[in-house]
């Protein structure tokens, strides 16, 4: 009465019979509603009524669902495990359910598909080798650099380090060096072909990024009718990858000391950015459809080891038409991966400048010496006295400045 004589006063248009029922009506929620919320008693069982015996929001809540169990976070120590061909497998792990609210259904937990590798559209049709899979690789290789160069307007070819014909085991070999010492920043573009041998690219990125350098290779052994592929993405940083175990596992503090969370940082740095689930499922399956594959054969050297990032896929296989098709594919992905990274305009990969620029300029030049040294030694049993001067050719421009107190 007191509420409706309140009312009455606010509003002389109501009548008292209907202030009456309003003011009942919001009495009756608001105690009904207000109640719904007090604190529960301290035991096991959710309060699903109100103090007048009615239903929560006129509905009973199904019985919360028993939260999923927590995925442990993989630890830094136990990485991916390896496939045989030496990449991380791409492992989908379910997201951890969140905690249900009292009174209410708890959530289930997302499931994450496993991610699916789809060949790019631009290789829908079959590519013919013809019973020339380096002509067939080469055309791709040399339309990979157009495009590069059509993306980066400064990468700008160097005629005075660029073959034109020059003879390397008894064969005319091609080389167009490029570099690019704009915001890119491509320290060096080599695009080597040999006919009926050799197509390769080896691109270096300068310091002013972390982008990964990369390595395209394929080496035609026309005794054998064998294709030998090496596709990598070379780390910029050192991560102590050759120290893997079988189990995928790094050493830890205990045999690295306080250095192996550097090493640390930089793998987690290469694979949360570069080395993506992505990137892996792709490659991973594109190689698998590889018709009589199989691991190189030849032993990598310590300095490949060095050089090389988990991702790196060195294989051998019959040079069918079929295979220099998904191999053709494969060196595409790589190139487009590369390309989408160093033109990020986010500069997400750009380096601040100062220190962490000469740190990198420092290690880059050792690196690059180190992969010189690996190509030397691979194009040595293939073409002889002339492996040096075209594994030079191939690596561009050196530095040894190095070697002064940053060594």
């Amino acid at each position: 009465l007191i509420c409706c004589s309140f009312l009455k006063k606010a509003q002389p248009n109501c009548t008292m019979k209907y202030s009456i029922a309003a003011v009942s009506l919001v009495c009756f929620a608001a105690a009904n509603g207000a109640l719904a919320f007090a604190p529960l008693h301290e035991s096991s069982c959710a309060r699903t009524t109100n103090l007048f015996g009615n239903p929560l929001g006129g509905w009973t809540p199904a019985p919360a669902a028993a939260p999923a169990d927590p995925v442990t976070p993989q630890q830094d120590n136990n990485p991916p495990s390896y496939s045989d061909w030496g990449m991380p497998a791409a492992a989908s792990v379910a997201a951890p359910a969140p905690a249900p609210a009292w009174g209410m259904p708890a959530a289930a937990a997302p499931v994450v598909p496993e991610p699916v590798a789809a060949a790019p559209a631009s290789f829908a049709a079959p590519v013919a080798s013809g019973g020339d899979p380096i002509g067939t690789l080469d055309a791709s290789q040399a339309s990979i650099v157009q495009s590069i160069a059509a993306a980066i307007p400064d990468l700008e070819v160097k005629p005075d380090l660029s073959w034109s014909g020059e003879m390397v085991a008894g064969s005319p070999c091609t080389l167009d060096g490029r570099d690019a010492p704009g915001p890119a920043n491509v320290a060096w573009l080599g695009s080597v072909s040999i006919p009926g041998k050799l197509s390769s690219l080896t691109i270096y990125n300068g310091p002013l990024t972390n982008v990964p350098h990369l390595l395209s290779r394929c080496y035609f052994d026309e005794s054998t009718n064998q294709l030998q592929l090496a596709l990598d993405f070379r780390p910029r940083a050192y991560g102590a990858y050759e120290m893997v175990d079988a189990d995928g596992n790094y050493p830890g503090p205990e045999e690295l000391g306080r250095k192996s969370f550097e090493y640390s940082g930089a793998r987690a740095d290469f694979f949360n950015k570069f080395a993506t689930a992505e990137l892996q499922a792709t490659l991973s399956g594109l190689s698998k459809t590889l018709e009589g594959a199989a691991p190189t054969t030849i032993q990598p050297s310590e300095l490949d080891l060095l050089t090389g990032s988990p991702l790196a896929i060195t294989l051998t296989m019959p040079a069918s038409d079929h295979n220099v098709q998904v191999v053709t594919e494969m060196r595409q992905v790589a190139a487009d991966a590369w390309l989408e990274w160093v033109t990020d305009p986010s500069g997400t990969h750009d380096h601040r400048p100062g220190a962490p620029i000469n740190t990198q300029y420092v290690y880059d030049s050792k690196f690059r010496q180190n992969t010189f040294l690996a190509l030397k030694d691979y194009y040595a049993p293939i073409f002889g006295a002339d492996a040096t001067a075209l594994a030079a050719a191939e690596s561009g421009p050196l530095d040894e400045a190095y070697v002064g107190g940053g060594s």
